[in-house]
């Protein structure tokens, strides 16, 4: 087994001028320079329908999630770029970790794809809170099902003035951030795989 962590990192929108998408490609530049594998995922190419239990029971995890899944269980841990919608988390990013919760098989421990996981977050938003009210619930949602989640977090605040012309982040205190965030997930993910 290699000894180099393997990080998913994804942004929790599919708009394709997301500006969480945006920081979730910075977070896995630095990822990458601190020694991790990372694989940098889009949600827009996972669609599934809204989760409803009878629809689990007729027809299981729709395949878009198995695939989803997979690639979470295999991962050491992972990084979520995080935007908030009305004070919460995105519905895309609820709906995504509902599904890839579910069990498979009889046999399949639960929560398969988060035990035992770690997780970094960050935010960006138009708005003056940055999208931190949103990691309030993700970060209690992801603790609820065995994620360790890091302490340090990063929520930039006004996003469309937030990135410079080279798409990174424009101040220097959040790239120190984001640098540390990602540092951190790096090194507990080494730990963990211990």
């Amino acid at each position: 087994m290699s000894d180099t962590p393997q990080l998913l990192c994804f942004a929790g929108s599919a708009r394709r001028q997301s500006f969480n998408k945006r920081l979730a490609h910075l977070a896995a530049s630095r990822l990458e320079a601190h020694g991790a594998d990372v694989t940098l995922i889009d949600l827009a190419d996972y669609p599934m329908p809204l989760y409803d239990g009878d629809l689990e029971a007729e027809q299981g995890v729709p395949e878009p999630g198995q695939r989803l899944k997979a690639l979470f269980r295999d991962s050491d841990g992972f990084l979520i770029a995080a935007p908030e919608y009305n004070s919460s988390l995105a519905p895309l990013l609820k709906n995504t970790l509902d599904w890839i919760s579910r069990r498979e098989t009889a046999e399949e421990p639960p929560l398969a794809a988060f035990r035992g996981k770690v997780a970094g977050l960050c935010a960006t938003s138009p708005g003056g809170f940055g999208g931190l009210r949103g990691l309030v619930p993700l970060r209690m949602m992801l603790g609820n099902i065995g994620v360790h989640v890091l302490p340090q977090q990063l929520a930039v605040a006004h996003a469309r003035d937030a990135f410079d012309d080279q798409d990174s982040l424009a101040d220097e205190q959040h790239r120190q951030t984001l640098d540390a965030l990602c540092a951190e997930l790096v090194r507990v993910s080494h730990q963990l795989r211990q």
